[in-house]
């Protein structure tokens, strides 16, 4: 990760925002979701649980199985947040959760819209208080966090061509 890609005030902005919306994760998780299968629907079938085979949005987002997986979410996000002053110590962690989506079957270019979905929950939370240096702020967070899960699409391969 780059250090300190983020400045003092958008480290700033990001925690504020986040206290806010950190009151009710449940909430703004199933917002973030609900908007992510609205703008990639064939992302719900990632979430089929033991029998249960979702073919309605509603019932994958009140599933209990789904409703854990929100709070996982939300706790990479909290971990981001409160790592502000030093990404570089999430790189691994971040890395290995990259390779789970990518042993799932989870394409790179799915995070563009997550990160997507994760802007308009923070917008529909915040309201008038989403100002436009507090979308750049978590637009930057954002990328930090997906440049670390990114290599664990390229790390594997770029192991297996160094023989490691």
């Amino acid at each position: 990760m780059e250090k300190d890609q983020l400045s003092g005030p958008q480290k700033e902005l990001i925690r504020e925002s986040w206290q806010t919306v950190s009151q009710d994760q449940l909430h703004h998780g199933t917002v973030l979701f609900s908007r992510l299968f609205e703008l990639e629907p064939e992302l719900i079938f990632f979430f089929q649980y033991n029998s249960s085979h979702f073919s309605e949005v509603q019932d994958c987002l009140s599933s209990a199985e789904f409703t854990e997986h929100i709070r996982k979410v939300m706790t990479v996000i909290d971990a981001a947040v409160s790592s502000l002053d030093c990404l570089a110590s999430l790189d691994e962690y971040l890395t290995s959760l990259g390779r789970k989506h990518k042993a799932v079957g989870v394409k790179p270019e799915s995070f563009k819209t997550v990160g997507e979905s994760l802007l308009f929950a923070l917008e529909s939370g915040l309201g008038d208080a989403f100002t436009s240096d507090t979308r750049e702020a978590w637009s930057l967070l954002y990328a930090t966090v997906v440049q670390s899960m990114s290599r664990g699409w390229h790390r594997d391969s770029q192991e297996q061509q160094e023989g490691i």
